[in-house]
C-alpha cells in the first residue's frame, strides 16, 4: 500500500494544468452505452476510478482503448475510444461496482439500451449513506419493473422505458444523472424537476445533445427530455475538474507563493475563491483559469463556509478549505450540509497540530501559528488531498497512508505540485502512515 511523503518547505511557484472531471468522465462513460456506435472522450483523465469503470463496461462488451493524441496534456492528448456495438452481457458483479460507487449508474443506460439489467448495490460509503432509493424510484417512474434480492437490483422493461413527470424530494446529483441517460431513450417526454445543475451534469448533457438526445433546460433545475430511438457516436472534450482546480487553489493559498492554474475557468470554483479573497488570497481570473497568489510571511484571516448544492460551496471542497484554515488567524466555523459523516479529516489534522472541535455538522476551526509533520491516514478522497495541502507547511515531514484514496480523483498530483517546488514523493510498498485501519 503506498505512501505519499509531504515536507513543507516553503512557497510554490509554477504551473499546474487541471485535469479532466473524474465526476464527468465516468458518467460520460456510463453514456457510451447507450449508442452502437463509436464515442471518443477526449481530455480523460487517467485515474483509479475510470480504470474500475473501464474493466466494468468491458464486462458488457464494450471495445475500451485508451490512446495519447498529439498535444500531450492538452485536450485532444489523453482520449478514450468506446465501442459498445453489442452489448454481449447486463450484469454488474459486486466485485466491481463495490469499487467504486458511481458504477451502479449503469444501471440505467444498460436498462435503456436492451430493456434489462442486473447491478449490485454499491454497498456503503465512509462519508455517509448515499441510498439509491431515488435512483430505483425515478426508473421505476419510467415504467422499470424493479426487484432486490441478494444484494443485486433487477431491473426490466420489457415494453421499454416511458417518460414520465418526475421530482426528487431533494436536490441529487447521482439520481438526477442516472435518470437522465435512461430517459433520452424512453418514449415520450421526461421532465425532472429539483434537479442538480452541477457543472459535470451540463457536460453530460451536452455531450448526450451532441449524440442525438433531446434535452431542454441546461444548467437550470428542470430538464426536459424528448426520448429518441437511438443516438449516434460522437468526439466529447471532457470538462475540467473543478474540484482538482480548487484543490491545488487552496494547496497555492496554503504554501503561498504565485501558482497559475491553467486549462480550466474560473467560474468553476467561484464560490471557493470567493472565501479565499476573503481570506487574504489575491485571485485573479485569466483566460484558461485562474492565478493564485499570497505573501507566505502574511497569516491568512479565518473564514466561515456552509457546504451547499451547486452553485454553493462545494462539499467536495470542504476538507480542502478545512486544511487551509488550519493556520488562519482567529476562528473559522464550518457547516458540513451535504453528506453526514464527512468531518473524519478532522482527527487526523489534529495529529498535524490542528484545533478542530466537531459537533455534528458543524467543525471549529482555531488557527495556530504551525503545523508539525506527522503519519497521518487518508478517511477518503478528499481528505487524503487535505492532508497534503497541510502537509505543504508542516514542520518536517508528514507521510500520508492509504492514499489509494488519493489515487482515485488526482492525476500525477506529486508531479504537479513537485513542479511548482513542493518536497513530495511517494512511497511504494507500506509506509509509516500505512495500515489497512
Amino acid at each position: 500500500m503506498d505512501s505519499i511523503a509531504v515536507r513543507g518547505n516553503g512557497p510554490l511557484f509554477g504551473e499546474i494544468p487541471v485535469s479532466g472531471a473524474k465526476n464527468s468522465a465516468i458518467k460520460l462513460m456510463a453514456a457510451t452505452i447507450l449508442t452502437d456506435q463509436p464515442v471518443r472522450l477526449t481530455n480523460m483523465p487517467r485515474l483509479a476510478d475510470t480504470k474500475f469503470l473501464g474493466q466494468l463496461l468491458r464486462q458488457f462488451g464494450v471495445e475500451v482503448t485508451e490512446s495519447d493524441g498529439p498535444d500531450g496534456e492538452g485536450v485532444n492528448g489523453q482520449q478514450t475510444l468506446f465501442n459498445a456495438k453489442e452489448i454481449t452481457s447486463t450484469f454488474a458483479p459486486y466485485d466491481l461496482v463495490r469499487q467504486m460507487r458511481a458504477s451502479f449508474n449503469v444501471l440505467g443506460p444498460l436498462l435503456a439500451r436492451t430493456g434489462h439489467a442486473k447491478v449490485s448495490l454499491p454497498g456503503g460509503c465512509t462519508i455517509g449513506a448515499r441510498p439509491v432509493d431515488l435512483h430505483l424510484d425515478a426508473l421505476a417512474r419510467l415504467g422499470a419493473e424493479i426487484e432486490l434480492e441478494e444484494g443485486y437490483v433487477t431491473a426490466v422493461a420489457p415494453k421499454g422505458l416511458k417518460g414520465a413527470e418526475i421530482e426528487f424530494p431533494f436536490v441529487s446529483v447521482g439520481a438526477t444523472e442516472h435518470t437522465l441517460m435512461a430517459a433520452v431513450l424512453a418514449e415520450g417526454t421526461t421532465v425532472l424537476r429539483r434537479a442538480a445543475r452541477e457543472p459535470e451534469i451540463g457536460d453530460l448533457v451536452r455531450c448526450l445533445t451532441a449524440m442525438g438526445a433531446k434535452i431542454e433546460g441546461v444548467d437550470t433545475d428542470v430538464l426536459t427530455i424528448t426520448g429518441v430511438s437511438s443516438l449516434t457516436g460522437v468526439d466529447w472534450p471532457v470538462i475540467a475538474d473543478r474540484i482538482e482546480m480548487g484543490s491545488y487553489a487552496c494547496a497555492a493559498a496554503m504554501a503561498g507563493g504565485e501558482v497559475r492554474l491553467t486549462r480550466a475557468s474560473a467560474g468553476l470554483i467561484q464560490s471557493l475563491t470567493d472565501r479565499m479573497v476573503e481570506a487574504g488570497v489575491e485571485v485573479t481570473p485569466t483566460d484558461d483559469g485562474v492565478v493564485v497568489k499570497r505573501d507566505p510571511t502574511q497569516r491568512l484571516k479565518a473564514v466561515n463556509v456552509a457546504t451547499e448544492v451547486y452553485p454553493g460551496f462545494a462539499t467536495d471542497l470542504q476538507a480542502q478549505f478545512m486544511a487551509l484554515m488550519t493556520t488562519a488567524e482567529g476562528e473559522s466555523v464550518i457547516h458540513e450540509n451535504i453528506f453526514e459523516n464527512r468531518f473524519m479529516h478532522a482527527p487526523e489534522l489534529a495529529r498535524l497540530g490542528a484545533d478542530i472541535s466537531v459537533h455534528a455538522g458543524e467543525a471549529r476551526v482555531c488557527g495556530v501559528p504551525q503545523l508539525k509533520g506527522a503519519p497521518v491516514m487518508a478517511t477518503d478522497l478528499r481528505a487524503s488531498v487535505s492532508l497534503v495541502i497541510a502537509g505543504l507547511v508542516a514542520e518536517g515531514e508528514t507521510t500520508i497512508g492509504r492514499v489509494y484514496h488519493l489515487d482515485r480523483g488526482f492525476e500525477r498530483l506529486e508531479e504537479k505540485l513537485g513542479r511548482c517546488g513542493a518536497q513530495i514523493r511517494r512511497i511504494t510498498g507500506e509506509g509509516e502512515g500505512g495500515g489497512d485501519g
